[in-house]
């Protein structure tokens, strides 16, 4: 079938991206699903940091490329293998499948799928399989989804059903940032209402954990960033406390539970800074894989520290969806509020820029819902 989507034709290309135009809306060719695998009618896709890492280089992978990893649609069609799910339901799609075979995939969330982090790598979907087509050229899928798009052909483990009263957009932003932000509180930190907790970075996944963190009661939240509307946003949601990077450092703010959500070397030294003895300092984002930070080793022992790692919010997708869509249901979990934009397909390099610029918490696009 005849589809319309944004192809990441370049990596690396100048700043600003609206005048380089690294994305092409392009019209292309999708091969229906194979036995494990379903049609989707796209409805909504979020735009994400893992996104802009692909078109800035941090992330490098096979181009061209089919963006967007991050999205909710309509089945369409099912494959042969394919019996739990019916054309018309509403999928959120995960961008990282799981085999359920492998060791990785016993380890309840904490680590990637071998085989889903492998056919990622390689821009194909779950089983190796590859769908999209321009002029008799190959493109590449983004992370198993490429939602950046009016249809898309996903494996089934990349798809969690969701009802029909989750709209769309907020369906979208519970695959990755919600996921990925609200894990790394559930799953990684563990704070228990009595405990306090510190948000570093108020991107998507930042103010996703603050928003969850807050549907915890947790007793004392503070938010960090370093641009005041995102302060000012986080103190709408509800954050007891809002600062930047040096006001942290230099007032020496702490708690015991601390989650950096930026990507950036410079935050998860901050973070560490800012956790109590005895505490736990999560690391959620993910910088360019040259990137390096300093903390003092000694402070790990003297001061019996944790770090944890949490990789798409240490999640099981089918298991955790669920969880975030009841809480929003119960009008605990405002999903809503993290989404800054609603855009159409065409603004994709724009909203790039914007994104790159720190000036979005979530840039939805909404697809005709013909």
């Amino acid at each position: 079938m005849k589809i319309t989507g944004a192809v990441l034709e370049e990596i690396g290309r100048p700043r600003p991206y609206a005048d380089s135009r690294p994305i092409s809306i392009s019209e292309l060719d999708l091969e229906g699903p194979g036995p494990t695998e379903i049609l989707v009618r796209i409805e909504a896709a979020g735009i994400c940091h893992s996104d802009l890492s692909v078109v800035d280089g941090n992330r490098v992978r096979p181009v061209p490329m089919l963006l967007g990893h991050e999205a909710a649609g309509r089945v369409v069609e099912v494959g042969s293998s394919v019996t739990d799910l019916l054309p018309g339901q509403r999928v959120v799609m995960s961008f990282l499948p799981r085999c359920e075979q492998c060791t990785n995939c016993a380890a309840d969330g904490r680590l990637p799928c071998t085989a889903g982090s492998k056919s990622n790598g390689e821009g194909t979907l779950l089983h190796g399989s590859m769908h999209l087509d321009r002029n008799g050229e190959k493109i590449f899928h983004h992370l198993g989804v490429s939602g950046f798009a009016t249809h898309s052909v996903v494996d089934r483990a990349s798809a969690v059903l969701v009802g029909d009263d989750i709209p769309a957009d907020v369906a979208a932003v519970l695959g990755c940032a919600v996921l990925t932000g609200g894990g790394a509180v559930l799953n990684a930190a563990r704070p228990r209402p009595h405990d306090s907790i510190m948000i570093v970075g108020l991107g998507g996944v930042g103010m996703a954990a603050l928003i969850t963190a807050i549907s915890q009661g947790v007793s004392r939240i503070v938010a960090v960033d370093t641009l005041d509307e995102k302060l000012e946003h986080a103190r709408r949601l509800g954050a007891h406390e809002t600062y930047t990077p040096q006001q942290v450092l230099e007032q020496g703010i702490k708690a015991k539970y601390v989650i950096e959500c930026a990507g950036n070397p410079r935050a998860f030294e901050t973070a560490f800074a800012a956790t109590e003895a005895g505490g736990t300092t999560v690391t959620a984002g993910l910088p360019h894989p040259d990137a390096r930070a300093q903390i003092p080793p000694l402070t790990i022992t003297a001061q019996a520290r944790t770090i944890v790692g949490s990789y798409l919010g240490s999640a099981v997708p089918s298991r955790d969806i669920p969880k975030y869509a009841q809480l929003w249901r119960e009008g605990k979990l405002p999903v809503e509020e993290l989404i800054t934009a609603r855009i159409a397909l065409a603004d994709i390099n724009a909203a790039m820029d914007q994104l790159a610029d720190g000036k979005a918490v979530r840039q939805v696009i909404m697809f005709d819902a013909g």
